[in-house]
């Protein structure tokens, strides 16, 4: 993964903003601190994997509104929110809608960064599982649409003679289609092959 994580802080407070970046850069990651959502929509350039740690009361677009708007638009982006003028409500809604945290303040520096840290390590991970499957995806697409057909039965655990069967070929023409697209995707086993396709269809291989 090329991009080193981001934490996004928001909070119109410039004492709170400050605290917050100081917390985020204290546990080694790199902060990026707006004061309203307005202004983190039109900086953010998704690149890397990160959180956003946001004051659900912003003036303008307030927390709550943000995260929906990040969900529409297909955002997996893991939200910690951060007020001062909680209710039951208010978090039960951030909750449902897939907030990561939610937190009073005063809220307490070694749990926030707990937070932050557990979030990031969970976008980093999905970030990684989606440059996986790019990756292997890229990969499979070089081959022909035969290659391909034989590939997924390959890698379902079928034998050359029930391919044959399936796809109306003779088991040499299955053999041949089996050793050219090992060759070009540069694998020498059924169990890279297993693994390229489970990753382009988000799956993990059996055993792993």
């Amino acid at each position: 993964m090329s991009a080193q994580p981001l934490v996004y802080v928001v909070d119109d407070d410039p004492a709170i903003l400050r605290l917050l970046a100081d917390l985020v850069q204290a546990i080694g990651l790199n902060a990026a601190a707006y004061r309203s959502a307005e202004e983190f929509l039109e900086a953010r350039q998704p690149a890397g994997p990160g959180c956003l740690v946001l004051d659900v009361m912003v003036p303008g677009m307030s927390g709550l509104e943000l995260q929906k708007r990040l969900a529409a638009a297909g955002s997996t982006l893991p939200i910690i929110f951060i007020t001062g003028h909680a209710d039951v409500r208010m978090a039960v809604e951030a909750m449902e809608r897939g907030a990561f945290g939610f937190l009073e303040k005063p809220f307490r520096p070694p749990e926030l960064c707990e937070k932050i840290a557990a979030a990031v390590r969970l976008d980093s991970e999905a970030w990684r599982r989606r440059e996986e499957q790019a990756g292997a995806a890229a990969r499979l697409a070089q081959l022909t649409p035969a290659q391909r057909k034989v590939a997924d039965r390959v890698a379902a655990g079928k034998t050359n003679q029930m391919i044959a069967r399936e796809l109306l070929l003779s088991i040499r023409t299955v053999e041949v289609h089996r050793a050219r697209l090992m060759h070009r995707l540069g694998i020498g086993s059924r169990t890279e092959l297993v693994g390229l396709v489970a990753a382009v269809r988000g799956e993990c291989p059996a055993g792993a």
